[in-house]
């Protein structure tokens, strides 16, 4: 390997490593795949289905209450979520299966998060939905159930709130 590819792929590495420790926005279109068939256990035991979403534009945010960009980005997608709730929008919080329930609930709780949270308790929905590991992993999903964007670390809001406005337009 030459001296200028082995420095090239040493940099991108870097480049990765630090967006992932930065938790800054990497995000990645999705080819447009419908989102996967899961099953959710919200917290009052009830359950969803991705089946349930269909029909509204949907954020699907996987979190942690560990994630500090999870917890800082957490008060902007309940703003987000209140500006569109009207018009056919919605937001689902998968917490990721390390997460105590506890601390969960408390979370929920104490911040009144006024849409669904999921526990993933057995790590099955994470690994549907792409086998994310790293968080805030969130997908913006269309009325007709397909995936339209993922983030991996906090979405550009400016640019989310965009292509909500786009989706919500748009007839099923």
């Amino acid at each position: 390997m030459s001296t200028s590819s082995l420095t090239r792929r040493l940099l991108l590495g870097a480049a990765a490593a630090a967006v992932v420790a930065g938790g800054t926005l990497a995000f990645v279109g999705t080819g447009n795949a419908a989102a996967p068939d899961s099953e959710f256990v919200l917290l009052d035991g009830s359950r969803t289905s991705t089946a349930n979403l269909r029909g509204k534009v949907t954020l699907v945010n996987f979190w942690a209450t560990s994630c500090t960009t999870c917890v800082g980005e957490m008060p902007r997608i309940v703003s987000t979520y209140e500006k569109y709730r009207a018009r056919g929008f919605d937001t689902l919080a998968v917490a990721m299966s390390y997460d105590p329930p506890s601390y969960v609930v408390n979370y929920a709780q104490t911040r009144k998060l006024p849409f669904s949270v999921a526990i993933d308790n057995t790590g099955a929905v994470a690994r549907a939905w792409g086998d994310v590991k790293l968080t805030p992993t969130t997908y913006l999903v269309d009325k007709r159930g397909t995936i339209v964007k993922r983030y991996v670390g906090e979405p550009d809001f400016a640019e989310l709130h965009a292509l909500i406005e786009k989706l919500l337009a748009q007839q099923v």
